[in-house]
């Protein structure tokens, strides 16, 4: 575990972005082959992951293909998708078989929440990891939290024989008074447990920052690729013994691995930066989503929600392409799928988001936007 960085299963490369389960498995092998390679072994999946295909994907890219002790492999139970107690044993034992293993190194209750939480204790879900651990079934066990600080006092304070606590950490959501990242990590700290990082770059967000805050970034090292930037802010941080980043390219794979292997923290001028890039960021994103995707599980409608939100934020960015472009895929995207004026508010997306946005107002916005017919400019 000397290496804090983990490869994440959530965003892996597709043949087609449309299709969450259209894997590009030959890449897949390389990324994860040269990933092993680079000396760095942790794999991080779930069972709802890319329509939930992730686990079985990451057995044979994974499982079949290396030898078991070369890597550390973690998962969730899905909260959302267990009903029952007798749920739990069931998922678990068909997450064992879907991933070709007969232990989980790092085993998390999914996505807890104040909704989640309250499930967790009914079912007692605390007590199915400790014993699934007890059984050697799970090595270190855990949480995956989007929450208030508040609430993760509580968890923690009820619940202190967890391993480990899975925080969204990234320098836009520091001081996000939505998310508190701050403060979350402050708590875990305070319960000495150990933070394992997701969200690092923030769903792509801090990977592609508006061309200023590039500027800054490059100006003071020309060097370092700008999730970096990200990735050893999240890092850097005490306490933090893993960094999740969902790489789907070589590039990234190669990019992250050679500044990892020679960890440096950030220094206080680098510091002073990513506080300017914040400021600029903030300026320029109109919706913090980071396309997760919980919220499309259930809609009644079938909105690509983060689809939406994606070509809205573009729309409103001043380095963004023409708004007719943006036009064009939403309309390609809206032959599969409900448009953002098909809402019907019921918000089940709201209680799935870990990042607490308004969504069906927000899906106004969007529909204000899209759900028009443009005025193309037309040829004399």
């Amino acid at each position: 575990m000397e290496k804090n960085l983990g490869f994440g299963c959530m965003r892996l490369p597709l043949l087609d972005k449309n299709d969450q389960t259209s894997f590009d498995t030959e890449t897949l092998n390389k990324l994860v082959d040269t990933f092993l390679e680079k000396g760095f072994t942790y794999f991080d999946t779930a069972y709802v992951y890319h329509g939930y295909m992730s686990e079985d994907v990451m057995r044979e890219a994974l499982v079949k293909r290396h030898k078991r002790d070369d890597f550390a492999l973690a998962t969730k139970l899905p909260m959302r998708d267990v009903k029952t107690v007798e749920d739990q044993e069931k998922v678990f034992n068909e997450q064992l078989e879907k991933c070709g293993v007969e232990f989980f190194d790092y085993y998390l209750l999914h996505n807890i929440g104040v909704i989640s939480y309250k499930k967790a204790c009914e079912l007692d879900s605390f007590s199915f990891g400790i014993n699934k651990k007890k059984a050697g079934k799970i090595k270190n066990l855990g949480m995956s939290f989007h929450d208030t600080p508040e609430l993760l006092d509580e968890i923690l304070t009820a619940h202190p024989t967890l391993d480990f606590v899975q925080l969204q950490i990234n320098y836009i959501d520091w001081e996000n008074p939505s998310i508190q990242s701050r403060r979350c990590y402050e708590v875990a700290r305070k319960h000495n447990k150990p933070i394992i990082v997701m969200e690092p770059c923030k769903g792509g967000t801090l990977a592609l920052v508006p061309e200023k805050a590039e500027k800054l970034m490059k100006d003071y090292n020309p060097e370092a690729s700008i999730p970096s930037w990200a990735i050893r802010f999240a890092a850097s941080q005490e306490g933090v013994i893993m960094v999740l980043s969902g790489m789907n390219t070589m590039e990234q794979v190669l990019d992250n691995t050679l500044y990892m292997a020679d960890f440096k923290p950030l220094n206080e001028e680098e510091y002073k930066i990513i506080n300017q890039v914040s400021e600029i960021i903030n300026e320029n994103t109109a919706i913090p989503c980071t396309i997760c995707r919980y919220c499309e599980k259930g809609c009644p409608k079938k909105i690509a929600i983060p689809d939406y939100f994606a070509l809205y934020n573009s729309t409103k960015r001043a380095t963004s392409d023409n708004f007719s472009s943006q036009f064009v895929y939403y309309l390609n995207l809206t032959a599969n799928h409900g448009k953002a004026s098909d809402c019907i508010g019921c918000k089940q997306c709201e209680q799935a988001c870990p990042q607490h946005l308004k969504i069906t107002e927000l899906l106004k916005d969007v529909s204000a936007t899209f759900d028009v017919t443009p005025q193309f400019p037309t040829r004399k």
